[in-house]
Parts: structure tokens; sequence; C-alpha cells
């Protein structure tokens, strides 16, 4: 940076007509570790060990199961594809040299958070990791295990194992996530001076790209390690375990992805909202200059933020969410096999793999459909992008639904009832629909199109408080529609399953909860594209930012602007979604939890009475969590904002000269409060979500044993893990909707409507905008991660809750 500049003795002229420079954010260069030792590996060596590590894989896959073959072979496929994307992509052109100062200042930001923070996350799995091997270690195990000859210390090691792997795996998710879309959105701003369509396509495709791998990683990951146990641990030979009983050692792999997801959720939304609030506080309300004017020292933290709060934290939570999906039906797969005694059970416990290895192939020709015009050099009318978007969408579900059929047909296909898996495939439908639905009222609720959102920028007109209570009251309304679809959707399923023909010894139905398991596996068969559809949103904001800052002609901004607002709808629908699939997938979890219980304590646990005092207060306790969560997360937020506004203030009071160009902000300076206030205030609601579960077990445990009650501190425990998920479902679709619509309320009113920017009405809007930041990009969509992590947590300890 000029150093004359930063002194502001430079008084003549405006830095706007120089050459713009912007600050770097890292003292060296970044890249994880991994990929160092890899780099530093010569490159016939490293395709040596490239095909020997390929040709294990598919060696330990083979003597498995051929289905595993199929799964693998596709994953690979569509990382080869995903190549293909990113070298698209990267070929594109970044524009001019101050578009490329100001992505090259984002991506440092970004890099170097990202660096901090997961190298935060990982010394606390590793410490995690330590505890679940101690607790493994001394704990009892199941007649199952024992018959098997799986000891204690074996089952803690590979629990521990699944857990680093499955915690490394969403690290790198994340990263993935992150990587793309700071190398992606100045490629959009530069085209997007050439055509609408064009700055589309880039950022479809280079969501694509972080969709796919994020997908692939978690099916591969999955595989991988259940044919790796498969065949080390010599399943099903004689005095050895049962193929059923594989996927419940899985569960290590689920609970890592689901702890690295929320701490990065956490983080990154504490650091992207606070910065945007911060940014918006002084310089949109008090000094009245636009979003990401380069004026605002607080803009370069607001644009990292949305890399490693909307793509690195998204790309480790849909991760997490498909792991969790998988492991679940793989375990209720297992279960009902075993007791209706089917020869070949593989076919029903790889289903899930299956069905995300055609959601890779679907999504892969949805992201294709997305095109952009002939000639890239014509200016073309602006298109709405979200119906594009959604034409691409209709082809992957259409695409979705021939391909369940296929799978169901090929995989649940039994002698014992021949039409089971009619019965399963309209389940796969039910959750497809319910994706749909979902989808839908999402959009509608957040969509400046729709009477929602108009209404809320109406209110906006008669001042500051009459669009904050129009906007709370549209978050709880928008919980009613997703309730009922939800309800609909379980007992649908529910029934079908139920209704398959497939009955135990006893000859009762079994297939009810396998059949919920696959609705699920529909609603996420079309996750890749979903993901898609997520990462667009931040790409196209970032690229926004960088127009403005770039000081575009206003043509260029209208671009942006209108795919910055449909990147909004479609953050709300990708967590509308994700809300959707964690509370099917809870549901899934909380049925393999007492089924788990059942086995380590030869008790029948089949329902929690919560006239029972203690398990009524633990179903409290339960709910309280997911409201003192939701505080803590806003508070952080709220308090490291505090931080960015005294900066910023100081800035502007400091360095007059800002204002009328004739000095620079210190960008670097709001970044490094923000990056080390984010991190340090994820820890107290992290902490609170992984600690309680833990201790409210053991307590009630402990008073169990005393009372003569051995499974109190089990039920205790399903009451709280029951009622933190239906709270959570609502208290999350409470959040990101009101945040989502209040966001776009303010952008219907920049497009012109109600007075435009600058009026009384524009600035009511962007006080109700600011207060829905931390409800949409902090606490709804670590809520919907926490639901999922209760969920896995309970089932990795539950031996220690009897």
């Amino acid at each position: 940076m000029d150093d004359d500049m930063e002194s502001g003795s430079l008084l003549m002229g405006s830095y706007l007509d120089r050459p713009r420079t912007f600050p770097n954010m890292k003292s060296k260069p970044y890249t994880p570790l991994i990929f160092r030792i890899l780099m530093g590996i010569n490159m016939r060596v490293l395709l040596v060990l490239l095909l020997l590590g390929l040709g294990a894989v598919f060696y330990i896959g083979a003597s498995t199961s051929p289905i595993i073959v199929f799964v693998l072979c596709i994953c690979i496929l569509s990382f080869l594809f995903s190549i293909y994307l990113t070298k698209w992509v990267l070929a594109k052109d970044e524009g001019p040299p101050e578009m490329i100062q100001i992505s090259d200042a984002i991506r440092d930001g970004a890099e170097g958070f990202f660096r901090t923070q997961y190298g935060t996350i990982s010394k606390m799995a590793v410490l995690l990791a330590i505890v679940i091997l101690c607790i493994y270690l001394f704990r009892s195990t199941t007649p199952q295990q024992e018959s098997s000859g799986i000891g204690s210390a074996t089952s803690a090691y590979i629990t521990v194992a699944a857990f680093l792997i499955g915690a490394l795996c969403s690290g790198i998710a994340g990263y993935v996530g992150m990587w793309v879309s700071v190398r992606a959105n100045v490629r959009v701003s530069s085209a997007a001076r050439r055509s609408a369509r064009e700055a589309l396509q880039i950022a479809v495709r280079a969501g694509g790209f972080s969709a796919i791998v994020v997908v692939g990683m978690a099916v591969i990951g999955v595989a991988i390690l259940y044919a790796t146990f498969y065949v080390l641990l010599g399943v099903d030979t004689p005095g050895s375990m049962k193929v059923t009983d594989l996927p419940l050692l899985l569960v290590g792999y689920g609970f890592g992805a689901s702890f690295v997801a929320l701490f990065a959720q956490l983080g990154g939304g504490i650091y992207t909202k606070a910065a945007d609030v911060g940014a918006d506080l002084v310089g949109k309300v008090e000094q009245g200059i636009p979003e990401d004017d380069p004026r605002n020292p607080a803009v370069i933290a607001d644009l990292v933020g949305d890399n490693v709060g909307d793509c690195a934290a998204r790309g480790a939570d849909l991760f997490e969410s498909i792991a969790a999906e998988i492991i679940s039906a793989m375990i209720l797969g297992g279960t009902m096999a075993h007791r209706c005694k089917i020869e070949d059970p593989s076919g029903f416990i790889l289903f899930p793999l299956v069905v995300h290895s055609f959601d890779l192939v679907v999504s892969s020709v949805g992201i294709l459909s997305v095109r952009g015009v002939r000639d890239s050099g014509a200016k073309s009318a602006i298109e709405d992008p979200m119906a594009i978007l959604q034409k691409g969408y209709s082809i992957t579900i259409f695409l979705a639904i021939v391909t369940f059929g296929v799978s169901t047909r090929w995989l649940l296909y039994t002698e014992q009832a021949p039409s089971a898996w009619v019965n399963f495939a309209l389940c796969g439908l039910v959750g497809i629909i319910t994706a749909y639905v979902f989808v839908w009222i999402s959009k509608y609720y957040t969509d400046y199109k729709y009477e929602p959102v108009r209404t809320l920028a109406l209110s906006s007109s008669t001042g500051h408080g009459t669009n904050i209570i129009a906007g709370i009251s549209l978050g709880l309304e928008s919980t009613a529609l997703p309730v009922v679809v939800i309800s609909i959707a379980i007992v649908s399923a529910f029934w079908l399953g139920h209704t398959s023909g497939l009955v135990d010894e006893s000859g009762n139905p079994t297939g009810g909860l396998f059949g919920t398991a696959i609705a699920t596996m529909g609603m996420l068969s079309t996750a890749a594209y979903v993901l898609t559809m997520d990462m667009f949103g931040p790409i196209a904001d970032n690229a926004g930012g960088i127009v403005e800052m770039s000081n575009q002609p206003e043509s260029v901004r209208e671009i942006t602007d209108l795919l910055d607002a449909v990147g909004n709808t479609t953050k709300a629908t990708t967590k509308g979604f994700a809300i959707g699939s964690a509370a099917l997938a809870s549901f899934l979890l909380f049925s393999a939890y007492m089924d788990e219980v059942s086995s380590f304590a030869q008790i029948p646990f089949q329902q929690v009475d919560i006239a029972i005092p203690e398990v009524f207060i633990g179903g409290l306790l339960g709910s309280m969590l997911i409201f003192l969560f939701s505080a803590w997360a806003c508070s952080a937020v709220g308090r490291t904002a505090q931080e960015v506004v005294n900066e910023v203030r100081r800035q502007f009071i400091e360095r007059p000269g800002i204002m009328d160009y004739r000095e620079k902000p210190d960008y670097g300076r709001c970044v490094a409060i923000v990056a080390s206030a984010s991190l340090r205030e994820m820890i107290k609601p992290g902490a609170l979500a992984i600690v309680s579960p833990i201790v409210i077990g053991v307590l009630f445990r402990i008073l169990g044993h005393l009372t003569g009650h051995p499974l109190l501190g089990a039920k205790v425990v399903a009451a709280f893990l029951m009622f933190a998920t239906v709270s959570g479902i609502l208290m999350a679709l409470f959040l990101n909707t009101a945040g989502g619509a209040w966001d776009n309320a303010k952008k219907f009113i920049e497009t012109g409507a109600l007075g435009g920017k600058g009026s009384d009405s524009h600035k009511a809007a962007v006080t109700g905008d600011t207060v829905g930041d931390p409800f949409k990009d902090t606490a709804g969509p670590s809520i919907h991660v926490l639901i999922k992590m209760l969920a896995t947590i309970t089932l990795v300890m539950a031996p220690i809750f009897l």
C-alpha cells in the first residue's frame, strides 16, 4: 500500500484515479499441509502412488461387493468431471488489474482465516478423539460384538479412526468450497461486463465443482471405510461380525463430520455477519455510502466473510448432512435385513451409496444444462437467473426420479416380498417431492417476486419498528408449511414401508423406518445440484462487491445485483432443504440410538415416556439448548460487530480524507479484528452443544443407578434429543426465512421501489437486514448442523449412558 496515501499526505487528486492497491492479508502463500506434501513428491512417483492407491481401493472394493466397485467408479468419474469444471472456470479472464487486486485481497483474507480456524478445530478434534478413545476402552461391549471377537480396544480404535477421517474429509470439503469461490468471484465480475448469462454460467459451474467434490467425497469416504472394515474384520466369515452390524462402526465418521461442520459454521457465520453488520451500520446507515464502497474499512472483511461463512462452512455442512444420512440409512437397512432374514442384505445396506452416486450423475447433467449465450461478446437482454437455475433443477429432479426407480429395482428386490421395491421407490418419490416443495416454500417466503417479501418491504415505508415486526411475523409464519410437509412425508414414507410386505420372524411388518430412510435419500438425491445453487449465492455476492469497488459502469452492477438477489434466494432455499433433510436424518438416527441402547442393555427400549418427571426434564433441557445456543451465536455476532463498528468509526474520525478519497482505509485491521473475535466466540456455543448431552446423560445415569432405573440416563438423553430436534427445526426455519426475507426486502427497495436507495424506506430495510444477518447466516445454519451432531454424538456415546 502506498505510504504517502496511507499517511494522507497526497491531498491532490482522487485515489480512484490512481492504480488500485489492496493489502496483502497473509505473510506468505498458504497451501494446506497435505497438498504441500503431495506437491513436493516427484510427479512420476506421485502417479505411481496414485495408481497403487486406486488399485488397493478397487481390490478392497471388489473383495467386498460389486456394488462398492460401481460406487467407486462413479465417484472417480465425478472427480474427473469436477476437474473439467475447474479448468473451464479458471480459463476465463480475471478482468482488469483493479478487479484482480481486490480478488487477491479477498483470497488472502479467506485463506488466512481458514488456516487459523481449521488449525483450532483440528486441535479440538484431536482432544475429543482422545476422550472418545478413553471412553471406548473402558466401556462394555454388546453380545454381538463379543461373539464376533471385537473387543473394547478394537471398537475404540475403529471409532476414533472413523471420527478423525470424518473430520479430515469435512475439513477438505470446506477448503474446496472456499478455494473455488475466491477464484471464481473475479471471473464472474469480469464476465458481467459482457453478458449476464455468461456470468451466471461461470458462477454455476464454479459452485458445481465444489458441490460435486463435496458429495463425491462423502460417498467415497463411507464406501472406502465400509469396504476396509469389511476386509480387515473378515465380515461374514465364521465366528466374525455379521455384515448387518457393520454400519454401526461408521458412526464415528458421521460424528467427525458433524464436529467440524458445527465449528466451521459457527466460526464462519460469526465472521461473515460481524463484518457485514459492522460495515452496514457505519457505512450505509451513518455515512450513507453504498454497500461495497471502497471507502468502507470493513468492506474487504465483509467479502472475505462470504467465502468463509457461506462457501467453506456450507461445504462442510452438506458433507455432514449426506454422511449422516448415508450412515443412518445403512444402519436401518442392515437392521431390517437382519430381522427379515434376507439372504443377501448387501443391497439394503449399500443402497444409500448408490443413490448418492446417481446424484453425482444427474446433478452433473443439471449443471451442464445451464449454458451461456453462443456469442459471448454480444450484449443480450438480462434474463431471469432464477428461471434458468429452476430449469436445471427440474431436469435434475426428473433424472433423479428415473435413477431412483432403477436403483430400488436393482438393489431392493427380494423374493420374500416381490413388490416391496415398488413401495420403496414411492418412498423415494415422496422424498423428492418433499425436497421440491421445501425449495418452493423457501423461495415463496424469501424471493421479492412474491407477496410476503413485498409486504415486508412495504412495512419499511412506515419506519424501522414496523419493518422488524413484519420480518419477525413473516419468519414465524414460515414455519407452518414446512412442518406440515415434513409430517406428511414422514407418515407417508413410514406407511409405504410398513405395507411393503417385509415382515420379521413373528410376522410383524418391519419396513416402516426403512421407508422413512429412503424418503430421506430421495430428498437428498439432488443434493449436489442444490449445493451448486447455494454456492452460486456467495460467488455472485463477491462478484458484486468487486464490481462496486473497481468502479465499473452501472450496467455491470445491475447484472451482479440481479445475480446477488437470486443468490440470496438460492441460499435461503438450500437452508430450507438442509433443515428438512436434517429433520428426517435426525429421526432415523434417533431410532438407531434406541436400537443401540437395546443392544447394550439387553432390555427393550422402544418408547420414551415424557410423563416420567426426569424424562420430561430432559426434553425441557433439549429445547433450552436450542434457545441458549441461538442466543450465544447471535450475541457473538453482536459483540464482534461492535468491535468492527468502533474500528470503522475510528478510521473515519482519524482519517477524514477517506470520505473524499484522499486517504485509504486500513482494511487489514478490520480483517484481523473479525478473524480473532470469531475464533474466540465460536468456542462457547460449540462446547455447549458437545458437552450438554454427555453431562446430562451421565448425571441421570448416576441418578438412575441410585434409584434402581438402569435406563434412566438413556431415556433422558432420548427426550433431550427429541425435543432439541423439534425445537431446532422450528427455530432454524424461523431464523433462516426471516433473515432471507429481510435481505431481499432491502434488495427489492434498491431496485427503485418505495423510493429506492437512500430513501427512508431503504434505511428501515437496512436495519431489518442488519437484524436478520446473524439469523440467516450464523444461528440458523448452525442449528441444523447442531441437531444432526446431537443425534450422532448420542449414538457414539450411548454406552456411557447405561
